[in-house]
């Protein structure tokens, strides 16, 4: 008994008596906005408790030898498939061009409904059997040599297709003004299905497999070539990019590129990106990371009438941050979440019971003092 009334002495919460407790109106309305108070708070903080936070950090990209994938989705719709390609270059001095790995060309109509669908690049498949390289005609068992047309670097030299024989002479510097009678141009089909797809657009998307160094990738107009005295870079390469991203989507990942419309007024030109490239690695709370990029972007438009010279065409150039970014997805503890939910509680009531405490004597005050006939 002697403990048990010690620790009553220790209490920290006296009772009061019932008899001595005052209700009032004013104390039930506090008491009845602090209990929505606390209910919002704790639905909001436990919402949190469920759901993760993420927590970034930056450290140096020490990573070397790796690849970059590179997804695009591009719509022009002034210029037809037949004239589209896909080229890339790098500073290592990496280059492809006229891409068709893991690329598809749709063809859209005026109005952008897709007419076809198909895999492929520039022109028509090469051919297997060319014209004869000095104009003759050779048995099955010897091999072909297309003649270049007098492009020939060397008289070992073959063109063995329309788009080596446009090279040929673009490496000579001079102009393809009669592509329709060159015999590989008029057997690949490909100024006939120029022809076929006047006035159509194109959509073109899928990805691209880069060394992760700088460089660029492009959409390039014809590759040089001429019909019936217009150049093919005199088209409207106005277009929009659906998609544009470097690596894998992760959550909360914004491409700033995508749904970017661009029209000079139906000019045409060089429409360059230039991307600043941030890896990024995204790990969730399963320890789960995916290895992918962000970036930003900023644009230059070279009015092709202005600069003649220039190469016309839609340009990407992108280079690399030395900084990467890794994102954390981290769940808060169950004694955090706790500590908040008393904290509310605890919170609330004790700014409430200032509250109801000043309204309850200042009525008190002004009370007596309307007693006394001191307040009117």
């Amino acid at each position: 008994m002697m403990i048990l009334n010690k620790l009553k002495n220790l209490d920290a919460y006296p009772k009061i008596n019932e008899d001595f407790h005052s209700r009032t109106s004013s104390g039930g309305v506090i008491t009845v906005v602090s209990s929505i108070i606390i209910f919002f708070l704790f639905i909001s903080e436990t919402r949190l408790f469920f759901y993760s936070a993420t927590e970034s950090r930056l450290i140096v990209d020490a990573s070397r030898g790796e690849r970059l994938q590179i997804n695009f989705d591009v719509t022009f719709p002034s210029v037809a498939c037949s004239l589209l390609s896909v080229d890339t270059v790098d500073i290592s001095g990496e280059q492809h061009y006229d891409i068709r790995h893991d690329i598809i060309k749709k063809r859209l109509d005026h109005l952008g409904n897709v007419i076809e669908s198909k895999q492929g690049g520039i022109g028509a498949p090469k051919i297997e059997r060319p014209l004869q390289k000095h104009g003759g005609r050779l048995d099955h068992n010897e091999a072909y040599c297309g003649t270049c047309y007098g492009a020939e670097d060397s008289d070992d030299q073959c063109c063995n297709s329309c788009e080596e024989v446009q090279e040929a002479y673009k490496k000579k510097g001079w102009a393809l003004t009669n592509a329709d009678l060159i015999d590989q141009c008029s057997r690949e089909g490909l100024f006939q299905q120029i022809k076929d797809e006047k006035g159509e657009g194109c959509n073109i998307h899928g990805l691209l497999d880069v060394s992760k160094v700088a460089g660029n990738f492009h959409f390039s107009v014809g590759k040089s070539i001429h019909q019936s005295g217009i150049h093919t870079h005199d088209y409207n390469i106005t277009h929009k990019i659906n998609k544009l991203s470097f690596g894998k989507k992760f959550p909360g990942v914004v491409n700033p590129l995508d749904g970017v419309q661009w029209n000079q007024g139906g000019s045409s030109g060089m429409y360059q990106y230039f991307i600043k490239v941030v890896p990024t690695i995204y790990q969730d709370m399963r320890g789960h990371k995916i290895q992918s990029n962000q970036f930003s972007v900023t644009d230059h438009f070279r009015d092709g009438n202005a600069q003649p010279d220039h190469l016309h065409g839609v340009y990407f150039f992108y280079d690399f941050s030395p900084i990467k970014v890794i994102f954390t997805e981290e769940n808060r503890s169950f004694l955090h979440y706790v500590t908040q939910l008393c904290a509310i509680i605890g919170g609330v009531f004790t700014v409430s019971g200032i509250i109801d405490a000043f309204v309850y004597h200042g009525n008190r005050t002004i009370k007596k003092k309307r007693e006394i006939g001191k307040y009117r």
